[in-house]
């Protein structure tokens, strides 16, 4: 037997100002996130912050000094990518509770996200972290030579 009409959409109206009282909690957190992130070579620290801006820099330990200009770049690109895809991942997972089918109303059905053309096709990729091994090695480093210069 069906549930009368105005039961279910008392369930409904329950259901929606709860996803609204998390939606505003969700937002609250996500304003206040930052994520940083050190270069491979410890040069270099960045933080993005909620919208995925960089938000700080920091030198470490002075080794800029010893480094060439396009190292120095590449350590900082390096850095701030890092730190927003943390943010962009972050995001993309506090998110997704909302998009998924309501489990009391089934009339609710959620909505895909379309996360790639959102943040970008990396922020679906697995970490490039091997336990045993550590980081990867960033490509562009490939792109340098001995001297850091292309």
């Amino acid at each position: 037997m069906t549930e009368p009409l105005e039961k279910r959409l008392e369930k409904a109206m329950a259901e929606l100002q709860a996803a609204q009282e998390a939606v505003a909690r969700t937002e609250r957190e996500l304003r206040s996130a930052s994520f940083s992130v050190l270069s491979s070579d410890r040069a270099v620290r960045a933080t993005a912050g909620p919208q995925g801006e960089l938000t700080g820099i920091e030198f470490l330990e002075n080794k800029y000094r010893d480094m060439s200009p396009q190292e120095l770049a590449a350590s900082v690109l390096e850095a701030a990518s890092a730190a927003r895809l943390k943010m962009n991942r972050h995001v993309m997972k506090a998110m997704a509770p909302f998009a998924e089918p309501s489990s009391n109303v089934p009339e609710l059905k959620g909505f895909e996200l379309d996360w790639e053309r959102i943040f970008g096709p990396e922020v679906l990729r697995e970490d490039d972290v091997d336990t045993a091994r550590g980081p990867a090695a960033p490509a562009w480093r490939d792109a340098l030579g001995d001297e850091g210069e292309d």
